[in-house]
């Protein structure tokens, strides 16, 4: 495999996609010694197919807000690979949203998906929207708007969509209202629903606590856990919280959140139900600030403009968006002897900051074997779904430590160098690329 004449080829074809050829080059980098092994790779042209999306559906989403104004957005599906199973991935509706980020978002997706041992394929979807400031009606119409221009290319096995960020319950149940009434079919084509009408149990929570559960076993192989130690982390929305939680019940301590404005660093602990609430009222003013915290508890302090891996702590959870970890806060999180990095959000850490972990033979692990809880229980709602049950917290949340557990060793299996350096990245990405491989060889040329 020559990784610099296939990036710089893909670099001529989508000038300007930096997230996404960023995205490549990690993996392209990491899975090339076990990608020599296999000629039938090279000759069947694997590579140079996995990388390029099946194909990229682009609509104009046309909607009338309260004033009476015809508003007009970009929609996406970017529907990257089928091998294993349906398309698979969440829909964002944000700003920043463009295809970069969606193509990016949709490769990383099918090898976290892989992972995961369950049946699904990669993809992601979104718009420019952006659901903060808009009424509940001017939500619900432009979901129902851009499911209108979706409909005819989802479905239970075709593809799923479920939320991402700006995409939580609320969005979800008004995109699958109007997908129902299209279809009159009642089927699981979109995760993360409402527990009324299809949705799982611990689906909001999931992404942090399947994270939780990644990290236990990486500190279990260090010959320690959660009790007594202090966690770092970014973000307060749904993935944050989850983490907040469950790394609290097995005996950490978070002492930061953050959000656009700065961060928070409490020192006695997002630990008491008052204060999780307290998370999420954040969240639920739309405001995407964590200052408030501070003016709450006289014990928090607020770091404007700042992010939270200047603290000195035991573990970093970054939870927010991607590229949130840069160079500089890695030398401050090595400088600071962090004893792991835990990527939750999709590639939360700058390459130059993943280079820096792994010369200085850090413990880091990559946002798509951390944080693929979340899809692992939207796969686990499309089980329910199918079978036509309900499963209970419990059996969900055993079904999903059980997931988080065979991804680990998977990323094990694959990531132990010569030195006895754990390099999880190279494991999470071979591991994930070798399964989609297999079923493409499996399947011809197509």
């Amino acid at each position: 495999m020559n990784v610099d004449k296939i990036l710089a080829d893909l670099e001529a074809k989508h000038p300007g996609e930096k997230e996404y050829l960023q995205a490549v080059r990690e993996v392209l980098l990491t899975v090339q010694d076990e990608y020599n092994k296999h000629p039938e790779f090279e000759k069947a042209k694997i590579i140079e197919r996995m990388v390029e999306p099946d194909r990229i559906l682009t609509f104009r989403v046309t909607w009338v807000d309260d004033k009476g104004e015809v508003q007009n957005n970009i929609g996406y599906r970017v529907q990257f690979n089928n091998a294993i199973g349906p398309y698979k991935g969440g829909i964002r509706f944000h700003a920043s949203v463009n295809l970069s980020i969606l193509k990016f978002l949709g490769f990383e997706q099918t090898f976290k998906n892989a992972l995961t041992t369950l049946p699904m394929g990669g993809a992601k979807g979104g718009s420019d929207f952006s659901p903060r400031g808009k009424s509940d009606a001017e939500i619900m119409r432009f979901c129902q708007a851009f499911m209108i221009e979706l409909w005819r290319n989802i479905g239970p096995d075709m593809d799923v969509p479920a939320g991402d960020i700006g995409v939580g319950g609320r969005e979800v149940g008004y995109l699958y209202g109007m997908y129902k009434k299209l279809t009159r079919e009642c089927t699981g084509t979109l995760t993360g629903k409402g527990f009324e009408f299809g949705g799982s149990r611990i689906r909001p929570e999931a992404t942090g606590f399947g994270a939780c559960y990644y990290v236990q076993s990486m500190l279990k192989d260090l010959g320690t856990d959660f009790k007594g130690k202090t966690v770092a982390v970014s973000g307060f929305g749904n993935v944050a919280w989850g983490a907040v939680l469950k790394a609290t019940e097995l005996g950490a301590k978070v002492v930061t959140i953050s959000g656009p404005d700065g961060y928070i660093y409490d020192p006695d602990g997002i630990n008491t139900p008052e204060k999780i609430e307290t998370m999420l009222e954040l969240r639920a003013s739309g405001n995407d600030v964590c200052a408030p915290y501070a003016e709450k508890y006289p014990n928090a302090q607020f770091f404007a403009g700042k992010k939270p891996w200047e603290q000195k702590v035991d573990i970093a959870m970054p939870c927010a968006t991607q590229n949130e970890v840069s160079k500089a806060d890695a030398e401050m999180l090595r400088d600071n002897k962090v004893l792991l990095v835990a990527e939750v959000s999709n590639m939360g850490c700058t390459a130059e900051a993943i280079d820096l972990f792994i010369e200085n033979k850090m413990v880091y692990a990559p946002g798509k074997a951390v944080n693929a809880g979340g899809v692992a229980t939207s796969g686990l709602e499309m089980t329910q779904n199918a079978q036509h049950i309900y499963w209970t917290a419990e059996e969900v949340d055993k079904n999903l430590h059980q997931i988080m557990k065979d991804i680990y060793d998977q990323c094990v299996k694959y990531g132990k160098e010569e030195d006895g350096y754990m390099n999880y990245m190279k494991g999470a990405n071979i591991a994930g690329f070798m399964k989609v491989a297999n079923a493409m060889m499996g399947q011809g040329v197509i």
